[in-house]
């Protein structure tokens, strides 16, 4: 069977169905394939899962520590099956959800697994899809326009793949039917950083260890710093400038074993189980990109300023093209994709306007560059920053570690970046988002009324710091 449509979409993600659902508002005929469930990873294996997971985790943590609040609890009990059972509840809300906005739309959806062709008796030109059915049958897409949108997963170290048991990978670790005694995670990123602070608040002992010299490589350093402080200071043994030996991996009855480098020392690593999250790979093979003109470059997708690869009529977008590998600049990723394959105006897409956002204990929340960042690139730049101590809200809620920083260009006083440490970061680097995207100054900001109690003044603080204007500090 053959269809035609001007728009398909390869892969139905976060970033392929929100390009899908574009292109349709522009009255765009729109096929999209998926290979196993709308919604990606992000939806069930990701972004949503992991939060859920996270806030019982929370939750729990609270409970321990009610008393600081003046509350008695006495019992506290932690069913994690009924975790899991509330996590999937979600997904599978949103799941529908999902679905019901490709009836909405008219999208068609296909599931099976789809292969870009080359030119054929279907089309003069590559970029038809052939597509697997589940039940083995054979489809034919041919579109006008096609944007991949395949996504990745979690990169595996060679002797140290996921076996279910002792070695888990991100995909793996979501759906834990029960709670290990300890973990090791390899790996000090956001999802390393995240599931440490997750697996600690439920009560596990953890060991993370990373191969940089510092968590978060790539953020803040102060903000490394301070994360790893209290990370630290919640019993989550912390080790930098790690290397792990694979071929000493050595797995029991009910643990494991495996040697290291630190600082020069060979170690042993103990525990239940190991979570590998160091980084995603792109999700390139298997698709028929060797039947095409597109590029593959260190694993991802080539593409232009427009998201076109090597074929003008074929775009890609999210994790397979690399960059930031978030959900929400896929989503931007498609919108722009569409909009330039319709001919419309364009919002204009820029990873320096895109937020970055770790959901530990305590959050981070990033967006533009960090100062040393603008240093490297040749930049005069300035900084100040602001604890949650001096927050009346911060010290309300119970939770005052941390601070918002913001970086400055001190010749033509724009803003460069804004990175916050501590209670609701990633909900506040919001109004920072907004402020590079109206490229606000930070006088401007900080003088923008901010409510009073509110975990916003911190940052209203801040802007005013950046010139010696803050008030309360």
């Amino acid at each position: 069977m053959t269809i035609t449509c001007d728009v398909a979409v390869l892969g139905g993600g976060t970033g392929g169905y929100v390009a899908a659902i574009k292109a349709a508002q522009l009255g765009k005929e729109v096929v999209i394939i998926e290979r196993e469930k709308l919604g990606g990873t992000c939806l069930h294996k990701g972004c949503i899962p992991t939060k859920a997971l996270l806030r019982s985790a929370e939750v729990y943590s609270l409970l321990q520590d009610a008393e600081a609040y003046g509350v008695e609890t006495a019992g506290t009990l932690l069913v994690f099956p009924k975790v899991q059972e509330r996590k999937q509840g979600i997904v599978d809300k949103l799941y529908q959800g999902v679905q019901y906005l490709m009836r909405k739309n008219k999208i068609r959806v296909i599931q099976g697994s789809g292969r870009i062709i080359g030119p054929s008796i279907f089309s003069p030109r590559s970029g038809a899809v052939a597509v697997e059915l589940p039940d083995g049958e054979m489809e034919t897409v041919v579109p006008q326009n096609l944007i991949v949108a395949t996504g990745s997963r979690p990169r595996v170290i060679p002797g140290l793949e996921p076996d279910g048991k002792f070695i888990l990978s991100s995909d793996e670790a979501v759906d834990l039917a029960k709670l290990p005694e300890s973990m090791l995670i390899v790996g000090g990123g956001v999802i390393g950083v995240e599931w440490a602070s997750m697996m600690s608040d439920f009560g596990v002992k953890v060991t993370l260890v990373e191969l940089a010299d510092q968590i978060l490589p790539g953020e803040d350093e102060e903000v490394a710093r301070e994360l790893n402080r209290t990370l630290a200071k919640r019993g989550i043994e912390i080790l930098t400038g790690v290397e792990l030996k694979p071929d000493t991996y050595a797995p029991g009855k009910k643990d494991f074993a495996i040697s290291a480098v630190h600082k020069g020392q060979e170690i042993e690593l103990k525990a239940s189980q190991m979570l590998v999250s160091v980084g995603r790979a792109a999700n390139v093979e298997g698709i028929g990109l060797e039947n095409t003109d597109i590029r593959v470059v260190n694993g991802f997708i080539g593409v232009n300023g427009n998201f076109q690869t090597g074929e003008s009529h074929i775009y890609a977008i999210g994790d397979c093209i690399g960059g930031l590998q978030l959900a929400h600049a896929a989503s931007h990723e498609g919108i722009e994709a569409v909009l330039h394959l319709a001919g419309q105006p364009r919002h204009g897409y820029d990873p320096d306007f895109v937020p970055r956002c770790v959901y530990a204990h305590p959050q981070v929340g990033s967006v533009g560059m960090t100062e040393k960042k603008a240093r490297e690139l040749g930049r005069s730049v300035k900084s100040a920053k602001v604890p949650f101590s001096a927050i009346g809200k911060a010290l309300v809620e119970g939770h005052a570690e941390g601070f918002a920083k913001v970086v400055a260009d001190t010749e033509t006083g724009d803003l460069v970046g804004v990175q916050i440490i501590g209670p609701h970061a990633t909900e506040l680097i919001a109004e920072a988002t907004l402020a590079k995207v109206l490229d606000a100054t930070p006088w401007e900001v900080g003088n923008a009324v901010h409510a009073h109690p509110t975990l916003s003044e911190a940052l209203g603080e801040a802007m005013l710091a950046i010139d010696g204007n803050a008030i309360n500090v």
